[in-house]
């Protein structure tokens, strides 16, 4: 009985010590510098993911019937980024980090504050605005609110260059492992951020009021600015590491720059200051681009930045898409749902195979899940139910002619009744569109009747979301290569041109879809997409038995000179 007793207490006391230990590390995981930048991470995910729904719909909004502000937003979103990506990515270089960190922070918020105030206060009184000026005030209100989210989006862009693309390498001391396990969780975290904020701000909006909706963001950008401040703060502490900071590219492109300078002393001189501070910035974007263009890793950001050219994404385009061959509100919401959950799959499928199979093994398997899972969307081109019509691109055919062919028997477009014509576009004006997370909702839509058949659309689903699987592990294995292959002084710069090189490719896939706009267009469309990411995965490959040769020439020398 004694020693049973004794047994009991000894038993007790290790179960006390075993859930001291535990709250003891879980404590100070909760202190650590991993999870400070999860939260930060998250807060600034979800600010973005708010803002960027939320901004869409009240420029929607505020023109009425038109998409023309959206689409301006967009363009000058995806321009400036384009031009000043390198230029951005060189300031990070160029400055400590926890000042850039800090800026960035700042810019954003404050930006994102201030338009918010602007659009309240347009929104409250935009009939006494429009009255002022003929309405050129607002027009100018206009401007502003696009300037102001196009600098919070580029301070957005340095910001998630500082962290993602450098501070989280320091932090895990450059094991490959654990920085793995650091980028897949940001990536599930983005993922779940980008389902839940719109939905969340989206309530608001709709519950309340477009002003309220702005007040919201307002709110959340002011607590979350002083959160991630201090929270980025205390990072930047307990990691002594960020605090230093090697530039020996920066010295190496001075003296570039002053050599050049150099060879023609007279002609600079006698340019004008501001002459002077803009071939400044010409020098630091060729020279951005140079470095980009010399990496080990130029293929494998190349590939991924080709992946950008795609209309099979879960964005307004494809959901307009399935829209007009009668897929339902409710139901796209599911398939949304459910492309995330693939997302956040593909993040583990990440962790796993890398664990077994090395990164570039990994990015390979990739590669090929992706476009294996893309060949179902092409085979929806061709299976019934496509409103494929090449005869449309033709321009010797008018739109009586076809007409009179779809009279006379010939093959019935499977498009929505709604949208019977074939010239209705992809996208059709603001009277008759809900706007959600990427998606676009069609009010006025007569139930009842639907295509003749719904294979193609499945096959198209089909093919968009489980491609998601690969898609996200690829990603995640270009962005480790990126971080594992580019100097300390260069990751910036470099970086900041890959961002750029990515909007690039994504203006390509809207320019495709303004110059074939309509449904029957879409499977040209698909097919290109496959193209562009057959493309893309064809540079990682080449990149992949580059490195691999590198990898094994070593392997043979270090092998010879043992002997």
């Amino acid at each position: 009985m004694c020693v049973y007793s004794l047994c009991r207490c000894f038993y007790i006391l290790l179960n006390i010590h075993s859930c001291l230990f535990l709250s003891g590390s879980a404590l100070i995981y909760l202190k650590g510098p991993k999870f400070l930048i999860y939260v930060s991470g998250a807060l600034s995910m979800w600010g973005d993911r708010m803002w960027h729904f939320a901004l869409s719909v009240f420029l929607i909004e505020l023109y009425g019937h038109s998409l023309l502000l959206t689409a301006v937003f967009g363009l000058v979103m995806a321009g400036s980024v384009l031009l000043f990506g390198a230029l951005i990515g060189d300031w990070v270089d160029r400055n400590p980090r926890n000042k850039v960190a800090h800026a960035s922070l700042f810019i954003q918020n404050v930006s994102v504050t201030v338009c918010s105030i602007v659009l309240m206060v347009v929104f409250s009184y935009k009939y006494w605005i429009e009255q002022i000026w003929d309405g050129w005030l607002t027009v100018v209100c206009y401007t502003v609110v696009i300037i102001l989210a196009d600098v919070a989006n580029l301070a957005s862009t340095a910001l998630t260059i500082a962290i993602q693309k450098d501070w989280i390498i320091v932090i895990t001391g450059y094991n490959r492992g654990h920085l793995a396990g650091m980028n897949a969780t940001m990536r599930r975290i983005d993922q779940i951020t980008n389902i839940l904020a719109p939905l969340v701000v989206g309530q608001v909006m709709t519950l309340a009021s477009n002003v309220v909706g702005c007040g919201f963001i307002l709110g959340w950008n002011l607590v979350s600015l002083t959160v991630e401040f201090i929270f980025l703060s205390r990072v930047y502490k307990i990691v002594p590491a960020l605090s230093t900071k090697s530039n020996p590219t920066e010295c190496e492109s001075e003296l570039q720059r002053l050599d050049a300078e150099t060879t023609h002393p007279r002609e600079i001189a006698d340019l004008p200051l501001c002459l002077r501070k803009f071939k400044w910035l010409l020098n630091t974007c060729r020279d951005g681009w140079k470095a980009y263009y010399r990496q080990s890793v130029f293929l494998a950001g190349m590939g991924l930045a080709f992946l950008y050219t795609t209309v099979l994404g879960f964005d307004c385009i494809t959901t307009g898409y399935a829209y007009t061959q009668g897929i339902s509100g409710s139901l796209l919401s599911l398939l949304m749902g459910i492309s995330a959950i693939t997302g956040l799959l593909g993040t583990i499928l990440f962790t796993k195979l890398r664990k077994m199979y090395g990164l570039l093994t990994t990015g390979i398997i990739s590669s090929c899940l992706h476009l294996a899972c893309l060949m179902l969307c092409v085979v929806s081109v061709f299976t019934p139910g496509s409103p494929l019509d090449l005869t449309i691109l033709s321009p010797l055919i008018d739109s009586n002619s076809s007409a009179n062919q779809n009279s006379s028997g010939q093959r019935q477009l499977h498009t929505y009744p709604s949208y019977g014509s074939v010239n209705q576009p992809l996208l059709p004006d603001r009277s008759s569109i809900h706007w959600t997370n990427n998606t676009v909702l069609f009010d006025n839509v007569p139930s009842g009747s639907g295509p003749n058949s719904y294979i193609s659309i499945t096959f198209l689903f089909l093919g968009v979301i489980s491609a998601r699987v690969g898609l996200w592990s690829f990603d995640l294995t270009v962005t480790q290569l990126l971080q594992e292959n580019i100097n300390e002084s260069e990751r910036g710069i470099v970086n900041g041109v890959q961002s750029s090189m990515n909007y690039l490719m994504d203006l390509l896939h809207f320019i495709m879809v303004i110059s074939a706009p309509q449904p029957q267009h879409f499977g040209i469309l698909v097919i290109i997409s496959v193209m562009f990411v057959t493309a893309g995965h064809t540079m990682y490959f080449m990149y992949a038995r580059k490195a691999k040769r590198k990898y094994n020439s070593l392997d043979s020398d270090m092998l010879i000179s043992s002997d």
